[in-house]
């Protein structure tokens, strides 16, 4: 059914171009190039980076070039909730841009950065250290930490040195190395490019423009998909909310499924096969099915609101407290209709009165 409606979308796609296109020819009208130009998303918005991380394809190989890690070692690459958790409201609140448990082994944030923050390195280390404790809970071993990595994607210069990305970690004053548990990658977008893996990528996010991106190309089948993935999400605005909600949707779908079978096949393997835990794990399962679900709403809706700038923090709010998971569906499609966030806002009022 999902390649079906793909087919139908494409050729609606090209129907309606064709349309457009004699009205204008008829019309004596001539396109603004510009303004074509203008409308363009580049892959270093906010928005579409985080979209592009999403896709499985896309996220696996950014990863095997970045870390240096050959793909079939690979196994998973799984999203995590981006709100570092706080231990009371006075304590600031971290808000990763993407989250990724690799293997089940590290957790890793990745950083885009366009402007220049005051102390983005102490920011980037705060947030390092917050994700390394707070997967640790109050009587759990210390082997319960998991190896904690941070990609920083900087559209500034970080520093004077030569080549565009330097990978630091934990060594003492004669360079030897003291632990694997922490790992940083600064990747420079303004620098020279190398001749690495890498160098596709930096390409892919240089790009200002639809000439650019049709007349880029690349052997590295993730940086290929990420391609399309920015040509499809620089459709119209409606067309491209359309898309990107059923997408979105699939993606979740797969996301949840597959963290569900690592999950089930941990706690197997663990616990082993008795018939009396059983239904237990099957209750846990059900009830991680359901909160992967409104986790997948939620991050949604505030991905849509975030295209209109800051988002409220009443809204927010109100948000990250629903457990209605038909509730957040429907603010889910509010917010890809909505014009800006006061009238996402007034939509949420009306259907919950």
């Amino acid at each position: 059914m999902y390649r079906e409606e793909v087919i139908i979308f494409r050729i609606f796609c090209g129907v309606a171009g064709r349309y457009c296109r004699a009205a204008l020819h008829q019309g004596g009208m001539e396109v603004n190039r510009k303004k074509i130009a203008e409308d363009f998303i580049s892959p270093r918005t906010d928005i579409v980076f985080k979209e592009l991380m999403r896709d499985d394809t896309v996220r696996r190989h950014f990863l095997s070039d970045v870390l240096d890690i050959p793909l079939d070692q690979i196994k998973s690459v799984r999203l995590e909730n981006t709100f570092l958790s706080r231990r009371s409201r006075q304590e600031k609140q971290g808000i990763l841009d993407v989250r990724m448990q690799l293997n089940g082994e590290s957790r890793i944030n990745v950083e885009l950065q366009i402007r220049r923050l005051v102390c983005w390195d102490k920011r980037s280390l705060y947030y390092l250290a917050k994700m390394y404790t707070e997967g640790l809970g109050n009587g759990q071993h210390y082997d319960n930490l998991k190896k904690c990595i941070v990609i920083d994607v900087l559209d500034f210069p970080g520093d004077e040195n030569p080549g565009y990305h330097k990978v630091y970690h934990l060594r003492d004053a004669e360079g030897r190395l003291y632990s694997k548990e922490f790992e940083v990658h600064i990747i420079e977008l303004g620098k020279a490019l190398t001749g690495d893996k890498v160098d596709d990528w930096i390409r892919l996010l240089r790009v200002e423009s639809r000439e650019e991106l049709e007349h880029m190309h690349s052997r590295n089948a993730g940086v290929v998909r990420a391609i399309d993935e920015v040509r499809t999400m620089n459709l119209g605005r409606r067309l491209r909310m359309w898309h990107e909600m059923r997408l979105k949707e699939q993606r979740d779908r797969w996301a949840i499924e597959e963290a569900l079978k690592e999950d089930a096949y941990a706690e197997g393997h663990t616990k082993g096969c008795e018939a009396g835990r059983a239904e237990g794990l099957a209750k846990g399962l059900a009830e991680g099915r359901a909160e992967g679900y409104k986790a997948g709403c939620r991050q949604g809706i505030l991905e849509l609101l975030e295209e209109y700038g800051d988002i409220p923090d009443d809204i927010r709010a109100r948000i990250s407290a629903e457990t209605d998971l038909e509730v957040l569906r429907k603010w889910h499609k509010a917010a890809a209709r909505a014009e800006s966030a006061s009238e996402f806002r007034e939509q949420m009022q009306r259907q919950l009165t």
